[in-house]
């Protein structure tokens, strides 16, 4: 017997497409000034579905059939000879023209039969995807999750214009490997190139090409990102190694892939993910089309399986740790690229935190750790052991150098020694060349996960320097047991803390094992972040926003902080 439709999922779908379409309708002729190649095909491809669709209230409509011609011709007039588009930051781009060129051809999917009212859109549609066919065919990318969003585009277009030349390319990339490791994270890390790039396109691969093998590819990310998915209702980013490592991103746009899966596969468990992506509402106004173009989106979600807790998951590859309890989720962090590649750059996991916590609507959003030290930043973990269930330490050794003079042999007449970066600055010394007085500094922390929350002991070794722990709350409560410092900020020493938001609270107690006293409020000058030379020689910072508690001192030191969760117990 077949699965039965889940109409209220369509109708939802169709009211996303409608709120973005309805007003382009409502002005067929009014030309879009200022939008970007890519809006020009989403809005085309979200009128082209609207129309097709008869659960929209343009099903039909002449005068959606006339704003997409409208933007049909402004999109036309944004593609260059080249048949690759003009706008954004990257020049010339065939990955960014192919996530145009993915919708342009999705809309010509849904224009093609749909009768004479479409032909011209259809006819216009065509036209310009076949002016893209060579340059992407022939065109390179910059990034990981490019080479499988310009697969996708070629797939698409010998999907609608076969040419044999565009799955041999396909296939070029494809040879080298999907970038998924033995956790299931693509290489980027990212939930964001995660689930609107790299999952859509090796979905549509793997229907187009008959890969199952992409298919699997998607189904392991999709699992790993279960224990990613956090009480609020967001992913875990900070380990990414994109722009999202240093947001909060939604699970929504996760929803299709989850959608589709749990009802090909039956999986309880990715059906309750697709409910919790939808828990807000739909307001995806490509979702509509998606679902036209993959019938299967429509039918009824299986029973979900609800979620098993207490759980754990420990990610090796991104040493990222996760516990989840009925009282806090906690999350720790470990695997940075800074103390490998000694720069903060694109394309690098730079994010600080190592720890974050949630206790329902008391979130603990941020724990960092500075250190004066040379100003080389604040502590990133070069290394995360798993000493026992739910047990971990995160080292990292910072290592710099006082100079010597250079050895005769190596010494010039004019003084013009090379330019080089000596991993803390550059400097036109040669410091290869040179014998150096090695200067380290060690910090080490090992968390403890509870039930209830984390207990952290933090050595830090090394030369006498000044230090701070940042604890990062979300706004929406106030730290109460601390001394405060003005602006949002916060001293904690002796006495315990409690943040508490509604009915939640999170609940914070320092104790020093060794070193001296805490500092106390008078001590401005410690008690702050400090994000390193690497932001602050361009008048950056990488710091964070809501309620910042401090403890600080000046090392060495070893202490230790608990930090436990409250909440009310639940109503049965």
């Amino acid at each position: 017997m077949p699965t039965p439709l889940d109409q209220e999922f369509v109708r939802a779908a169709a009211r996303a497409a409608d709120r973005s379409a309805a007003p382009l309708a409502a002005g067929p002729d009014e030309e879009p000034a200022g939008v970007p190649h890519r809006g020009l095909a989403r809005r085309v491809k979200t009128l082209v579905a609207a129309y097709r669709s008869p659960d929209s209230v343009l099903h039909g409509s002449g005068q959606a059939v006339a704003a997409a011609m409208t933007h049909l011709r402004a999109l036309r007039a944004a593609q260059t000879p080249t048949g690759l588009f003009a706008g954004g930051d990257n020049v010339q781009s065939p990955p960014d023209s192919a996530f145009t060129v993915n919708d342009v051809c999705d809309a010509h999917v849904l224009a093609v039969g749909a009768g004479p009212e479409l032909r011209e859109v259809t006819a216009a549609l065509a036209e310009i995807a076949g002016a893209s066919a060579g340059s992407l065919l022939a065109g390179g990318v910059h990034t990981p999750n490019h080479r499988w969003e310009l697969c996708a585009a070629l797939a698409r277009l010998h999907r609608s214009f076969p040419d044999d030349r565009l799955p041999a390319r396909v296939e070029e990339w494809l040879a080298e490997g999907v970038d998924i490791d033995a956790d299931g994270l693509y290489s980027e890390r990212s939930a964001v190139y995660a689930s609107i790039v790299t999952n859509p396109a090796l979905l549509l691969l793997a229907e187009v090409l008959g890969r199952t093998d992409l298919l699997d590819a998607v189904e392991r990310n999709l699992a790993t990102t279960l224990d990613l998915i956090r009480p609020d209702g967001t992913v875990e980013t900070v380990h990414s190694r994109r722009q999202d490592q240093k947001l909060s991103f939604p699970l929504w746009p996760y929803l299709p892939h989850y959608r589709l899966l749990a009802i090909r596969t039956g999986r309880g468990d990715f059906a309750r993910a697709a409910r919790l992506a939808a828990a807000d509402g739909i307001d995806d106004p490509d979702l509509l089309a998606q679902t036209l173009l993959t019938p299967d989106l429509c039918r009824a979600l299986p029973d979900p399986v609800a979620e098993t807790l207490p759980r754990d998951r420990y990610l090796t590859t991104a040493r990222l740790a996760a516990h989840a309890s009925a009282t806090a989720h906690t999350v720790v962090y470990g695997g940075s690229d800074v103390p490998e590649h000694r720069r903060i750059r694109s394309g690098l996991a730079c994010n600080p935190t190592f720890l974050r916590m949630f206790a329902g609507a008391a979130v603990l959003d941020a724990v960092r750790l500075s250190r004066v030290f040379f100003d080389l930043g604040p502590f990133r973990a070069a290394d995360m052991e798993q000493l026992a269930d739910n047990r971990y330490r995160l080292t990292q050794t910072l290592t710099t150098a006082y100079y010597q003079p250079l050895p005769k042999d190596r010494r010039r007449d004019d003084g013009a020694y090379r330019l080089l970066d000596e991993g803390r600055f550059s400097a036109a010394m040669a410091f290869p060349d040179r014998p150096q007085d090695e200067v380290s500094h060690t910090t080490r922390v090992e968390v403890d996960l509870r039930e209830d929350g984390a207990d952290l002991r933090i050595d830090i070794g090394g030369p006498p320097v000044p230090w701070a722990l940042e604890l990062t709350f979300r706004s929406g409560g106030e730290p109460q047991g601390a001394v405060p410092l003005g602006e949002g900020r916060w001293c904690l020493t002796t006495e315990p803390l409690t943040y508490r938001a509604g009915d939640d609270e999170i609940r914070v107690e320092a104790a020093v094992e060794a070193g001296e006293p805490l500092a106390g409020p008078d001590r401005g000058d410690i008690l702050r972040y400090d994000p390193g030379q690497d932001y602050t020689v361009a008048g950056g910072t990488d710091a964070t926003s809501g309620n910042h508690v401090y403890i600080g001192g000046h090392g060495p030191h070893t202490l230790t902080v608990a930090l436990r969760a409250r909440r009310p117990a639940p109503v049965v």
